[in-house]
């Protein structure tokens, strides 16, 4: 009886003890890898962020990068790091074989030992703080970037209020001045922004007094005899096609980035935006919406036919409405499809002679949008993500098709000044910023490497 009874007892524990072992959650070793080898953590040490990485890990990372921060989020941590014990023993007893198979492999790593023997060393050398001084230490170490980025700020205010205060001269561009009311040092300054040939005739203009008025009345047979005597027909032809869009539209068509930015202020801060965040976006809008006065430009700049590359400056391609050829979509949808900012950074090539600062502005970050991007594409290919971009893709482009549709419908409510210092602002100090971020990103791969 008793023996039939101390069986059943038994029977119950085991059964007890097999419903726990069912209830409770599986633990991987995954669950408890370090963020830098991205295997099981062996002497966790946990920063003043919270992430935890093996010792050793920490160890060379402080030796290669000689800096006292967090190597996944950066946050410099205070005093020196010392082992957490809790989760070091919670480790050795869930897992104890990996645990004993990683010492083995470490101890065998002499760079280990020294990266070991040289952290210890700087940790016994440290004189101990206050705990706040660590944090004013953190604060004043903003990083060379951030400096930067406040002095620029200060310039920048300084530059937009001054450019706000001197806004009348915007106005007074040939952009908004109507045809008829342009004086004949107008006149020639027209004419000489149509190239460098076109100071052939320079004098000639100025000597007959050519007003706004007297322009719109020349002809083709005016012009080729005296005392014009434009006698190159392809200079007649150029001048012609220009003054005839001069007479349709009233006024002087934009030429340039600050005349276009005058006429057409809201598209002109979008196409900067949508650029930098989106540019094959923000090129099918200019197919699609601004094909003529806009895009063609645009390809015959970046992709121009090999008989005329040699010979045009950029205000001629810039008057060219011909069709695309074969040959330029084919090169266009090459470069759109793997390497848009390139197409940016070519634009601005062709303009240094007009734009020389602004145009180096912009291909240095277009060089650097590039790395930014091929950035991502590594992360999500690391990651195995693959499957993910057909969403990312659709999530990019309802995020900024909202954002557009939200801009558009406030714009009027925007001032004028606060739309100079976004565009500014996108011009010339997003570059600094993306330095930092590629910065960043090639830490963030250094610690991957380690």
């Amino acid at each position: 009886m008793e023996e039939s009874e101390q069986n059943d007892l038994n029977t119950m524990s085991l059964e007890k003890d097999d419903l726990l072992k069912s209830t409770s959650p599986q633990i991987s070793v995954s669950e408890f890898s370090c963020h830098c080898c991205y295997d099981i953590l062996i002497n966790p040490t946990t920063l003043n962020c919270g992430h935890s990485f093996c010792r050793h890990c920490l160890a060379l990372w402080w030796a290669s990068s000689k800096k006292t921060e967090c190597p996944e989020c950066r946050e410099k941590w205070e005093g020196f790091p010392k082992v957490n014990i809790l989760l070091r023993d919670a480790i050795e007893k869930l897992f104890p074989d990996a645990i004993r198979m990683r010492f083995e492999d470490i101890q065998q790593n002499n760079d280990i030992a020294q990266s070991l023997a040289a952290f210890q060393k700087y940790g016994n050398d440290q004189i101990p703080v206050a705990p706040n001084a660590g944090r004013v230490n953190q604060q004043r170490g903003g990083g060379f970037f951030s400096g930067v980025l406040t002095a620029l700020t200060g310039v920048a205010v300084v530059l937009l209020v001054y450019h706000w205060s001197s806004r009348e001269s915007e106005h007074d561009l040939l952009v908004h001045k109507a045809v008829a009311k342009w004086t004949a040092e107008e006149v020639v300054l027209w004419l000489e922004q149509l190239g460098p040939w076109a100071s052939l005739y320079r004098d000639r203009f100025l000597s007959e007094r050519v007003n706004g008025r007297l322009l719109l009345t020349l002809t083709e047979e005016e012009f080729s005899r005296a005392p014009y005597t434009i006698e190159n027909s392809s200079h007649r032809r150029a001048i012609l096609m220009e003054l005839e869009r001069v007479k349709a539209l009233g006024v002087k068509p934009p030429q340039n980035l600050w005349e276009y930015k005058a006429v057409n202020p809201g598209r002109s801060l979008f196409l900067l935006y949508a650029l930098k965040s989106s540019p094959r976006l923000g090129l099918l809008y200019l197919y699609l919406f601004d094909y003529t006065d806009t895009f063609l430009p645009f390809i015959h700049t970046i992709c121009p036919l090999q008989e005329d590359s040699s010979g045009e400056d950029i205000i001629t391609k810039l008057l060219d409405l011909r069709e695309p050829t074969w040959k330029q979509w084919r090169e266009f949808l090459v470069k759109y499809s793997f390497l848009p900012y390139q197409l940016i950074a070519e634009f601005a090539w062709d303009w240094l002679e007009v734009h020389y600062w602004t145009s180096r502005f912009l291909i240095v970050n277009a060089m650097l949008l590039s790395v930014l991007e091929l950035f991502s594409f590594w992360r999500i290919w690391s990651r195995s993500e693959l499957k993910t971009v057909p969403q990312r893709m659709w999530s990019h482009f309802w995020k900024v098709s909202t954002q557009g549709l939200f801009v558009a419908m406030f714009w009027p409510l925007i001032p004028q000044f606060v739309c100079n210092c976004l565009f500014y602002w996108a011009l010339y100090f997003n570059p600094i910023i993306n330095i930092d971020l590629v910065v960043k990103e090639v830490r963030r791969l250094e610690t991957q490497v380690l």
